[in-house]
């Protein structure tokens, strides 16, 4: 394997372009007309143009990308992870031009990819799942009585679902015929897919991951855990390693339920399973057939670099480590840094790093693939980068972290680090005791409080704003805001991460 199409963008391109360097590989950055001047591209050997912004012009046009390996001479593919890092039809694709796709095979993605077709394959193995339906579930009268036989309240979710799309709570019978329709309605137009299934709902869960690895020779391995609890519309936002809630044996427990569910599928490649966890009993939630966004985690308490292990496997080597090699050293944590307001629902912002300055010193790393004075591209993913930090314990974790936070000074949009911020110094994640309803239960009620008790400051603040903007007129033009008070954002369910 001499060269490596890289067929992403960004910061997860630029990661991937970094440890391949380092193995003496060549890699090719393909790039959409948006990411002309962007890192990744200048850093790859050789780039190639390959269409409009839009992804379904660029980054998801499958023959436009296989069409470059060819004329490249590219030996293999690697994916990331969103746009096509979990494309069955485009595994297939590459294999069958003869190009090697870095990751599992197509039918471990088909399998892993569509929850009830998942939930088939693991129930071969003694491995906890949420109690509900094994089956698509087609009539309402079905539904009801399945209801009654898991107790509310369930949760509708949609097969071939993801990121809270075609899933719907249900507190009542009463409301389940509506929920349903919506549920069914929603995941047609998401996924072209209609089929939903019932779970009882777990109602306050910890979001905890396994990290797999396997190769080609039988040998299948775990690396330990990464608590995900703290999301915002059913994405993570702050990432870490270890959990504080998981005990030796259970942590030793959920890793051998992530090696089979590998097992299940016949899985080849790095791979994430997903538990929930409810303080007493873990259940088995779906697998993500790729890298994860939050995989610098892991690295940072292994020692192992991710993406090279991916690359060993795809050459047919033998994983470089055992089981019980593994151990977990120190803390680690990751946040998310989102071009989005956290005071106005997390909604994406657009504009100009103006100012961009990434934090150093001691364990603090920063994945990227920004610099200062790019456009945050309306097409894709608002994410601008990942701060990840360790320390020898959790404490000293997320003390670096602050200080990491602080230092880091993005200027012309809007991000998510005062919300990162809010969360480390929450007394509930200082102590280890929130759920994945941690925005609802705090950052949400924190704006509810402060609406009432700020709300007479507000409006005196408005009304000597208004005055003052009066009294100028004549002197100096206000200019109105470029949007016009608009969203430019153009979301795209395709490249979600």
């Amino acid at each position: 394997m001499k060269k490596i199409l890289v067929a992403n963008r960004g910061e997860i391109a630029l990661r991937i372009m970094r440890s391949a360097r380092e193995m003496g590989i060549k890699t090719v950055a393909v790039y959409s007309e948006a990411d002309r001047n962007a890192p990744h591209v200048r850093y790859a050997d050789e780039a190639m143009l390959i269409g409009p912004p839009a992804s379904a012009l660029s980054y998801l046009n499958e023959k436009k990308i296989l069409a470059v390996c060819k004329e490249l001479k590219v030996d293999a593919i690697h994916p990331g992870y969103g746009f096509l890092s979990e494309n069955a039809s485009f595994a297939r694709k590459a294999v069958r031009a003869g190009i090697t796709f870095i990751g599992p095979s197509a039918r471990s993605i088909e399998i892993m990819g569509n929850k009830l077709a998942a939930k088939q394959a693991v129930s071969k193995y003694d491995i906890p799942m949420v109690p509900g339906t094994d089956k698509a579930v087609k009539s309402i009268a079905v539904a009801k009585r399945k209801g009654k036989e898991i107790g509310y309240p369930l949760l509708i979710k949609a097969a071939a679902g993801g990121g809270g799309k075609g899933m719907r709570v249900v507190k009542k019978e009463k409301e389940l015929e509506e929920q349903m329709k919506m549920a069914i309605s929603e995941a047609t137009s998401a996924f072209g897919d209609g089929s939903v299934f019932i779970e009882r709902y777990v109602t306050s869960p910890r979001h905890i991951e396994i990290q797999v690895l396997a190769d080609s020779h039988g040998n299948t391995i775990h690396l330990f855990e990464r608590e995900c609890s703290i999301q915002r519309r059913h994405q993570k936002v702050v990432e870490e390693a270890p959990s504080t809630v998981l005990t030796p044996a259970l942590r030793e427990a959920m890793g051998k339920s992530a090696v089979e569910v590998a097992k299940s599928c016949k899985y080849v490649g790095a791979g994430t399973v997903e538990f929930l966890f409810d303080g007493q009993q873990y259940y088995f939630l779906e697998m993500n057939t790729r890298l994860q966004v939050e995989h610098p985690v892991t690295e940072m308490i292994t020692g192992l670099d991710l993406v090279k292990e991916q690359i060993n496997i795809a050459r047919g080597k033998k994983l470089s480590v055992k089981q019980e090699e593994l151990k977990i050293n120190g803390h680690a944590l990751e946040v998310r840094i989102y071009a989005e307001d956290p005071e106005n629902n997390f909604l994406p912002d657009v504009g100009n790093l103006s100012v961009y300055r990434r934090p150093g010193g001691i364990g603090v790393r920063v994945d990227d693939g920004y610099e200062q004075g790019m456009d945050i591209p309306i097409y894709y993913d608002p994410m601008i980068s990942k701060l990840i930090v360790h320390g020898k314990d959790r404490k000293t974790a997320i003390a670096r972290m602050i200080r990491a936070i602080d230092e880091y000074t993005i200027a012309g949009v809007k991000t998510t680090l005062s919300f990162c911020r809010f969360v480390l110094e929450h007394k509930a994640f200082a102590s280890g005791n929130f759920d994945t309803h941690f925005v609802s239960s705090h950052f949400d009620t924190r704006e509810k409080k402060s609406s009432g008790t700020d709300k007479e400051e507000r409006l005196l603040a408005a009304a000597l704003a208004a005055l003052l903007v009066s009294k100028n007129k004549s002197s100096k033009k206000i200019k109105p805001s470029a949007s016009g008070g608009k969203s430019k954002w153009r979301y795209n369910r395709a490249v979600e991460q």
